[in-house]
């Protein structure tokens, strides 16, 4: 594993397996079809993760694996981590996603056939996911997770301002990364979303679907995050706004009278 020049290690480019014959596996000079990129705190989960991925066909002729290990402790925070692999990834689209997630039925024949009808259906798209939130506040999805199997909502593709973090498409020609002044674990995916608004390109929930173990956590550490979160984008965009997100509502506060509000609001969700 290289340094980088501060100091912090690159992310892991996972070998491929020497079972492998060398003709199956995209040339170092051919950009893969898809990267996918992982913070892990579990060896165990993300090899469960990884196989349940080669089994969907995202195996060395289309993909790579790229991952940053915080196995020993949170190194890398996902706002960090994420544009450090994000810099690395050579994919023609990236995969950001939790170790947590494993394949069902859908595999790379299906997210190829997503992303051609999106491609389609609205060229300025930058980001996808399985679950998110729209401007009208309606949540929209199709996941299997602990709070119920083949969860659906809403009709599918549809336009977002904010997606859950489990499972994420990113258009690598759109150059999103996550807000450098933002840190953390949380609303990652919607600080994307609001760089693809910026950017003038779009956001969608897409019929990916997948188990994702995990029903999420919101504690003090995620409202330190939304703080945070509602601060910057409130003074980047220099007005309150307000939009839902899969786990909260978030108020964009700026000016005394806007964060002020925000403050409120994040109390009341505490309580």
């Amino acid at each position: 594993m290289q340094e980088v020049a501060n100091g912090a290690p690159k992310p892991y480019r996972d070998a491929v397996s020497s079972a492998v014959p060398a003709e199956a596996v995209v040339p170092a000079t051919t950009p893969p079809d898809f990267s996918i990129c992982t913070l892990v705190t579990s060896h165990a989960q993300y090899a469960a993760m990884r196989a349940s991925f080669l089994a969907g066909g995202f195996g060395p002729r289309c993909a790579e694996y790229l991952h940053l290990d915080n196995t020993a402790g949170n190194r890398w925070d996902a706002y960090g981590g994420i544009r450090a692999m994000l810099a690395e990834a050579r994919g023609r689209h990236v995969i950001l996603c939790h170790q947590d997630v494993r394949l069902i039925e859908d595999g790379a024949c299906a997210l190829r056939r997503i992303i051609a009808a999106l491609d389609a259906k609205d060229p300025r798209w930058a980001i996808a996911g399985n679950a998110g939130a729209t401007a009208a506040g309606d949540f929209v999805h199709h996941i299997s997770d602990p709070f119920g199997e083949n969860r659906q909502a809403g009709t599918l593709p549809a336009r977002v301002v904010s997606l859950d973090e489990n499972f994420l498409l990113l258009r690598r020609d759109a150059s999103l990364t996550p807000s450098s002044e933002l840190a953390g674990f949380h609303l990652y995916a919607t600080d994307l979303c609001l760089h693809a608004r910026c950017a003038g390109r779009t956001a969608w929930v897409v019929d990916f679907h997948l188990r994702h173990l995990s029903a999420g956590r919101v504690d003090a550490g995620f409202f330190a995050v939304q703080a945070a979160f509602e601060r910057h984008w409130g003074a980047k965009f220099g007005r309150t706004e307000q939009l839902r997100t899969p786990s909260t509502r978030l108020t964009l506060g700026a000016g005394l009278f806007g964060r002020m509000l925000a403050a409120w609001r994040r109390h009341r969700r505490r309580r």
